[in-house]
């Protein structure tokens, strides 16, 4: 039960806000149907899980050793990566905010360090740290903490998907359904990863995120 709460995509921390790129995608014409909708979020999701999601792993680990050191390590190493404004945005801003549900519903933990090194300006505050520490917080697993982190970004661009599409819900429903499905293989691909093996080579990502920031309409804020 823990791990539907803090995956579901009404979790209160703006995520419905952002498209991660997706919106310039579909504006750009490089996202057109439901083939190249999936594929674009199949590559997003690779790209989290060899960046983010490493960070994620390292994350947990040090949350279980209580090593805030380590995660603030990991905290610079996502927001580091964050080759444009609107992404680093979006991921100090949900950041923030679960770290502040984290301490009102969870009390006291780890995550209460983070947001105090947050706070002081000692740590960026970046959403995948924040997921590691709440499901270390919980006793749940690393996987969980990675399955949670792929889920929730797939979950927001398909809802983002058909805001911005022409887009039948269940053809929605099919492409998360299929692309949630590499999650074991990702999770496989980086479980022995250091922070130093961190890779978010993406261009046209990050060509599309870029775009959005001089768009003169947007829907989402990245």
């Amino acid at each position: 039960m823990r791990v539907l709460q803090f995956g579901d995509s009404v979790l209160p921390v703006g995520a419905f806000s952002f498209s991660n790129g997706l919106e310039s995608a579909v504006q750009l014409g490089i996202v057109q149907d439901t083939a190249t909708l999936e594929q674009f979020i199949g590559t997003a999701l690779h790209q989290a899980a060899t960046s983010d999601g490493i960070a994620v792993l390292a994350a947990f680990r040090a949350a279980r050793d209580d090593d805030l050191g380590r995660i603030v390590d990991a905290d610079f190493a996502v927001a580091n990566r964050k080759l444009n404004e609107e992404m680093r945005t979006m991921t100090v801003r949900m950041g923030r905010k679960l770290a502040e549900m984290a301490e009102h519903v969870l009390g006291p933990s780890v995550c209460s360090s983070w947001l105090a090194a947050i706070r002081r300006g000692d740590a960026p505050g970046c959403f995948p740290i924040g997921q590691a520490l709440v499901f270390s917080s919980l006793g749940l697993s690393e996987q969980d903490a990675f399955a949670v982190h792929q889920y929730g970004l797939a979950s927001m661009m398909v809802a983002a998907s058909l805001r911005l599409m022409r887009l039948h819900y269940l053809d929605a429903q099919a492409i998360l359904f299929r692309v949630n499905s590499e999650a074991e293989a990702h999770y496989k691909q980086i479980a022995s990863a250091s922070i130093d093996d961190m890779a978010a080579f993406a261009p046209v990502m990050d060509i599309v995120a870029s775009a959005h920031v001089k768009a003169t309409v947007r829907m989402f804020m990245n």
